[in-house]
This record gives structure tokens, sequence and C-alpha cells, in this order.
């Protein structure tokens, strides 16, 4: 697998991983909620919103770059932004050795996978709900992870939409197909019983925020969810 600066890296494809989103931590002991991560975390899931693509504010450059120097867990910068081409380097350089865009994004797509990969990162690429996978499976070859949005972007705490499901069984024929080792993430409204129904749908890496960080043994919940 590829590197970042920093020598963290995803591990390879074939057991089921959890990516804690920092969105949802507790930010008056933002510290804590990291090493809670930390423990029990495959990776970490890092909103990055723009206010325009999205209707939210949420973390720059900066915030990456201290989560790094403090956490052992590579970083997954997940661009919902207009115009990804723009922080794809920032996010990099500050320490996100996995970068994710949005397919919906005003960007060219293609163009975008492309720098990603040039900067020795790993390359992911995400879908709202209303967009058909049909319309990215060209870009298999380029991406380490494809990541399916189960709630609308923008905000956490949502409900797993169930609609998603045959997306998702359908996003890992395709990968099987395909040959590639590619990661299937989920993202939204994940918890203790909507990542039972996403992994039985063929999802082997999950996003999961509110339920992660309020749960009273997230360490507990993640040990049965692998098995």
């Amino acid at each position: 697998m590829l590197k970042n600066l920093n020598k963290k890296i995803l591990k390879p494809c074939g057991k089921i991983s959890f990516a804690p989103s920092i969105l949802s931590a507790d930010f008056s002991c933002f510290k804590k909620s990291l090493s809670l991560a930390d423990k029990c975390g495959d990776w970490l899931h890092v909103d990055i919103m723009d206010g325009h693509f999205v209707p939210n504010l949420s973390f720059g450059p900066h915030i990456v770059k201290t989560i790094s120097e403090v956490s052992s867990l590579p970083i997954d910068a997940h661009l919902m932004v207009s115009y990804p081409e723009n922080f794809i380097k920032p996010f990099y350089e500050a320490g996100a050795g996995l970068i994710t865009m949005h397919y919906e994004s005003k960007s060219d797509t293609l163009k975008c996978l492309k720098k990603i990969k040039s900067l020795g990162a790993q390359v992911g690429l995400s879908i709202k709900p209303k967009t058909p996978l049909a319309e990215i499976t060209k870009y298999f070859k380029l991406i380490d992870i494809l990541l399916i949005m189960t709630v609308e972007p923008g905000f956490g705490g949502q409900k797993f939409m169930t609609n998603q499901i045959p997306k998702i069984q359908y996003a890992r024929k395709k990968i099987n197909e395909s040959g590639r080792k590619i990661w299937l993430q989920v993202d939204g409204g994940i918890n203790s019983e909507t990542a039972i129904k996403a992994i039985e749908a063929g999802a082997d890496s999950l996003v999961m925020g509110s339920a992660f960080f309020s749960s009273p043994n997230p360490i507990k919940m993640l040990k049965g969810l692998r098995l």
C-alpha cells in the first residue's frame, strides 16, 4: 500500500475496518477522543466541508496537521467541497495519507484522482445517495476506496438510508468483477445495527461518528462487529 508523509498506511483489504469520524468527537476533550479512536479504530475520517458543496463548514489543513502529530492512525481527508483540486495538496502536506473526493464536485474527476495518486496518497472516490454507481465504475482502476454515502452529506447524526443497500450490494459485485483490491466504505448513520446491514451488503469499511463517540464502550462495540 502507498505511504503518506508520516509513514502511516491503511491495512490491506480483507477484514472489516472502522474509521471514526472526528466530526462527532467531543472537542472539549479532543485529545481524549483521539486516544479512544487510536485504541480501536483503523483510520481516522476527517470531513472537510466548504459551506458550498454541503451547507456546513468544518476543518482546515491545520487541524489535520495537529491530528497527524498526536494520532497513530492514518488520516482520510474526505473532501466535501466544490473544487477539490484546490484542497488536495494542502491536506496531503498536512498529513492525510488518503484523500477522498466527491464525484459530484465541480472539478474534473479524472484529473483530481490522478493528482491525488501523483502525490503518493491513497485515492478515494465518494458518491451521494442519488448518484448511480454506474457513472463511476470507469474510475475503479485508479481508486483505493469507494465511499458510498448513506445520508446526504453535510451533518453528522443522520439516519441511515436503507434504500442505499442495493447500491452497496451492486458496488461489491462490480469491485469483485474488477479484480482490484478496493475498500468499499459506507458513511452515514452507521451504528451497531446499521453496520451489520452494511457489512452483509458487502461493505468492508465503515465510517462511524456519533455512535462511536457516544458509546459507553466503543472498543467492545467494534470488537463485536468485526466478528
